[in-house]
């Protein structure tokens, strides 16, 4: 099974930390040349100087925030002139919780911008290279929410489930040319995301940390929450030769918490 990725950039959005992070470990580790996308260029020095190195390749970074889809363009834009990149990770922090009927227009709006819109204007900026190079793969961090809709992430829910559908439309626009197109879908997962609804849940009930996770782990068949290395695994098998025939599909990372099949 051909696993290594010898030859081939990668760019990571949201790479500074838990998911992105450890997806970009992972396929540094495989061979690949990670560039890491996110908008603390501080803390975007400190995730690449953790990259392992194979052969000495040149790990590097772009410097932009999700919340303006124009700069992402240009930064992005600035690297694709220069560079094929052949794996795209699209991924950045998710919406504020809450329900859907106390969200505003704007809240929409915002997520919409962050996942969607700059999903989309990404991956037009890479999608030429991959058709020259013969070889794509576009992986797109969503939820689990896709498949079942969580309690208290009305915005979320909307959003990643439009993510989903444009996912599956350009997996079946881009099949044609050697690039697939897939969704991976964490369940909850030990992130600094997952910390944050722990912590917004102990508040609304007044139950310490300590119990609200507990409850959480009761619903998981696997009894515990995921780590992102576990998430990263399947990131990095999807982003492999190995993987060639795998397109559209949308697959839960979740210790089998999911309730459809």
């Amino acid at each position: 099974m051909r696993m290594e990725l010898e030859g081939k950039t990668a760019l990571i959005g949201g790479s500074t930390q838990g998911i992105g992070l450890a997806s970009a470990q992972a396929l540094a580790g495989m061979g690949a040349r990670c560039i890491l996308l996110s908008r603390n260029a501080e803390k975007l020095q400190q995730a690449v100087a953790t990259l392992p190195v194979v052969d000495g390749v040149a790990h590097g970074f772009i410097v932009a925030d999700y919340s303006n889809p124009a700069q992402v363009q240009e930064a992005v834009s600035a690297f694709t002139a220069q560079n094929t990149v052949h794996i795209l990770i699209n991924n950045t922090g998710g919406p504020a919780g809450g329900p859907v009927t106390q969200a505003k227009p704007e809240d929409f709006l915002l997520a919409f911008n962050q996942h969607l819109i700059c999903n989309h204007i990404i991956s037009n900026l890479v999608v030429d290279g991959m058709k020259k190079a013969g070889y794509g793969r576009i992986i797109n961090i969503i939820s689990t929410s896709v498949k079942v809709p969580l309690s208290g992430l009305g915005v979320s829910n909307t959003v990643r489930g439009a993510v989903a559908s444009w996912a599956k439309t350009m997996a079946n626009e881009l099949g044609q040319f050697g690039i697939t197109v897939n969704n991976v879908l964490p369940g909850a997962t030990s992130t600094g995301r997952l910390a944050a609804i722990v912590g917004n849940k102990s508040a609304k009930t007044g139950k310490s940390e300590e119990e609200v996770s507990a409850e959480m782990i009761s619903e998981i068949p696997a009894r515990r929450f995921g780590k992102p290395e576990e998430i990263a695994a399947v990131v990095a098998f999807l982003a492999s030769p190995a993987a060639a025939y795998v397109n559209g599909t949308s697959i839960p990372v979740d210790g089998g918490r999911t309730g459809s099949i």
